[in-house]
């Protein structure tokens, strides 16, 4: 019986590839690996590149040199280990992906006030998504400078209509940020607000200093909202099945690669 099954692994092999020969002749059959071994033709999925595959194995073949088919056998099983822990990588950063998505759309999700969790006037979640997790170092500064001047701003034409006087009204519109001017003229033309003091207050109170507040804490807080929504992509749970999987791969790893370092032993001692 295991005559029978030598014969049968000898035989997916061309005669005399695996003989003992030196480095520079080796090239030729190198390749050859994928074609004929037990293991290349199952490991490499249709939707996959097999040509990435082909050059892996024959870079681990350029590596050990294996010679005959138990040694062949052992660097296709490092070669398919190597390949389904590069699936691996691949289904995580899937899940990740999937997971960020899931924090960016789900309306249930507040990464912002989760991530500053006593701050008071954080948004649920920031303004702007997209903007937020690819902006640079300098845009996050330019941004926390604009919505702390934005929001001193606010403060001042507040703290003017509070003291009063027959010039506050021009006074508070005045100290405000040209387009923070612009909607409350939007408003006025609406017949929502008087165009006096007492509608500028209400109008701040009610629409202008929440949005400050708002915008001034989410930049004040970015690098930390940014880590938040990170964690919350990672989906942890998700990828415990997965990093088992792997940990299983780099132990198999080990022990192939063990046995073939013992077999050239064997064979360089015979």
């Amino acid at each position: 019986m295991e005559q029978q099954s030598d014969n049968s692994i000898v035989a997916l092999f061309p005669a005399g590839e695996f003989e003992e020969m030196p480095k520079g002749n080796y090239a030729p059959v190198r390749y050859n690996a994928v074609k004929h071994g037990v293991l290349s033709t199952l490991a490499v999925l249709p939707h996959e590149d097999e040509g990435i595959f082909s050059e892996l194995l024959a870079a681990l073949v350029d590596e050990h040199f294996p010679t005959g088919p138990t040694e062949m056998h052992l660097v296709e099983e490092l070669a398919g280990i190597m390949w389904r822990k590069r699936r691996v990588l691949l289904a995580e950063g899937a899940a990740i992906n999937r997971g960020l998505y899931s924090v960016a759309t789900d309306s249930y999700s507040k990464p912002a006030q989760s991530a500053v969790p006593f701050g008071r006037g954080m948004p649920d979640k920031p303004s702007d998504m997209q903007d937020l997790m690819e902006a640079t170092q300098e845009q996050v500064a330019q941004s926390q400078k604009e919505t702390k001047h934005d929001l001193e701003c606010t403060e001042r034409a507040s703290e003017i209509l509070r003291k009063g006087g027959p010039t506050a009204y021009k006074k508070a519109l005045k100290v405000l940020l040209p387009e923070n001017r612009d909607w409350w003229e939007s408003y006025v033309e609406e017949d929502e607000y008087q165009p006096n003091s007492e509608g500028l207050a209400e109008f701040i109170d009610k629409h202008l200093w929440p949005i400050c507040i708002s915008m001034e804490r989410e930049a004040r807080h970015h690098y930390s909202i940014k880590a938040q929504t990170l964690g919350e992509g990672l989906k942890a749970e998700r990828l415990e099945k997965l990093s088992r999987y792997e940990t299983h791969l780099d132990r198999k790893f080990e022990r192939i690669l063990a046995m073939l370092i013992k077999l050239k032993e064997l064979r360089g001692k015979g």
